[in-house]
């Protein structure tokens, strides 16, 4: 391979890396792909979904819900309640509809294209939310998840999910990472902290924290 081959192929790989934070166009499409098809991603996402614990009668919210790997777990778990998903990419609502289309069909499953900026209302309050490596897209973390916190019911439950993608990221990357995570839902109002620990490489971590149900009538008043 020639240094202009090696170059054109370097280009064209962080082109679609690139395209992970907000999928756009035919690398949009193909980084979608990867996230889908890749096994790390897809084991990472169902964990995650267990760690939530959703019940069949439970309405849950993902941010940043990508191709939609983990909308179908939590459809197939709540599946007598809805499950609501926002991501900011056109590619990734294309790509997780298709994926979820039977349960959108059914009417279970609710995906549009938007930001955590400008949320959209929901009729009754959420029992659940999931955010699986997309806190770090946030403009304003704390005040996004005040935000959230006022959609769930008390005694709701949210999950952040990370998976440190910095090179050179170890074991010790994650703790860090999921520290600052509950430093940041303490700020926000966010209380009963646990956090799980899937052993990939880096490893993945997941910050679950509830709504205090002594905030119900401030909450959703």
């Amino acid at each position: 391979m020639t240094t202009a081959d090696r170059t054109l192929k370097r280009r064209a790989i962080m082109t679609i890396v690139r395209q992970f934070g907000r999928p756009r166009g035919i690398p949009g499409q193909v980084a979608g792909w990867i996230m889908a098809h890749r096994r790390s991603n897809q084991q990472r996402n169902r964990w995650a979904v267990a760690q939530l614990e959703p019940r069949p009668t439970d309405r849950v919210l993902e941010i940043g819900f990508g191709p939609g790997l983990a909308i179908a777990e939590l459809a197939q778990r709540a599946h007598q309640g809805h499950v609501y998903g926002i991501d900011h990419s056109e590619v990734m609502v294309r790509q997780a509809s298709r994926r979820n289309q039977a349960a959108i069909r059914a009417h279970r499953v609710e995906l549009v294209q938007a930001s955590v900026d400008q949320l959209p209302s929901f009729d009754e309050p959420l029992d659940m939310i999931l955010a699986v490596n997309s806190i770090g897209f946030w403009a304003d973390p704390v005040e996004t998840l005040r935000g959230l916190r006022r959609l769930l019911r008390p005694g709701g439950r949210i999950a952040l999910v990370t998976q440190p993608r910095c090179p050179g990221a170890t074991r010790d990357t994650t703790t860090q990472a999921a520290q600052g995570l509950q430093d940041l839902l303490t700020q926000a109002g966010f209380a009963r902290f646990r956090v799980e620990t899937l052993d990939l490489d880096p490893p993945v971590a997941c910050v679950l924290a509830t709504n205090p149900a002594d905030e119900n009538h401030h909450t959703h008043g």
